[in-house]
């Protein structure tokens, strides 16, 4: 997890020193756009939540049926 955020830290400071104004301008839309993306993230885990339910659901009698775990 730190070394995705060093390589996004170095990205960030090529670009900035290329081409400063895009750097500016990407660094003050992350966080807007970070807000909009938060209603598609939860809905990713509502159906994730739903599916490994149905999942647990249909592989319960495979479950049951194999007996007590050793």
């Amino acid at each position: 997890m730190k070394e995705k955020t060093l390589i996004k830290f170095f990205l960030w400071l090529i670009l900035l020193v290329l081409c400063w104004p895009l750097a500016l301008l990407a660094l003050l839309l992350y966080p807007i756009v970070w807000l909009l993306l938060i209603p598609f993230r939860l809905i990713g885990i509502s159906v994730k939540a739903i599916l490994e339910l149905f999942r647990a659901i249909i592989m319960l009698p495979a479950r049951v049926l194999r007996g007590p775990s050793r």
